[in-house]
């Protein structure tokens, strides 16, 4: 899917691997479209909302931001866990 069809998601519930809790901590990070993933860092967003929320999160939580950035920015449409081996690979969490 082209980057200019993603105009269609207009919740972030709407977006694949965002449920509830995924848009309650991207509501905390102050992004309430979708379209506002666009050019975001998956690092920056989970350290934000580590540094916010005061606590360590799951590191499963940065997969998510990676999966939901990528698929923003015009990546295909993949389940967050495909984004796990790059996650420790490239920020050794």
């Amino acid at each position: 899917m082209p980057t200019t069809e993603r105009t269609q998601f207009k919740k972030l519930e709407d977006l694949p691997n965002v449920g509830k809790a995924t848009a309650a901590d991207l509501r905390l990070l102050g992004i309430t479209q979708p379209d506002q993933l666009r050019g975001q860092d998956p690092l920056h967003l989970y350290q934000e909302l580590c540094r916010i929320t005061g606590q360590r999160h799951d590191p499963c939580a940065l997969d998510v931001f990676m999966a939901v950035v990528n698929f923003m920015e015009g990546g295909p449409e993949l389940p967050w866990w495909e984004f796990t081996a790059e996650r420790k690979k490239t920020y050794q969490i």
